[in-house]
């Protein structure tokens, strides 16, 4: 019968002996102004369907505008895909959305 193995045993990690540092977790003293978070976004837009004319507002990629909505995503966020007159498409909130009058 062969010799039994020894068990190996480890050193500590010598990361495991520093303590945490004092500046760990968010600057509390730091307000981001780059952003603002849009709370009435979740209840999205009514009255758009797909098809219909509208201009993209808010600030964003095509902003301004009009475009013609090809389909609708229900998320958290309702959003809807749109394509502008110059052929290109984007997903944008329905919040950010406003009809054109049919005949503009």
């Amino acid at each position: 019968m062969p010799p039994r193995k020894r068990k190996v045993t480890y050193p500590v990690a010598k990361t495991s002996k520093h303590p945490a540092p004092a500046d760990a977790g968010p600057n509390p003293s730091y307000i981001r102004t780059s952003t603002a978070i849009d709370t009435t976004a979740g209840a999205g837009r009514t009255g758009l369907a797909i098809g219909a004319r509208v201009r993209i507002i808010g600030t964003g990629l095509y902003s301004g505008e009009a475009a013609t909505i090809v389909r609708f995503a229900g998320n958290v966020i309702p959003s809807a895909l749109v394509k502008t007159e110059a052929g290109r498409t984007r997903q944008v909130r329905t919040i950010d959305l406003e009809p054109i009058a049919p005949d503009a």
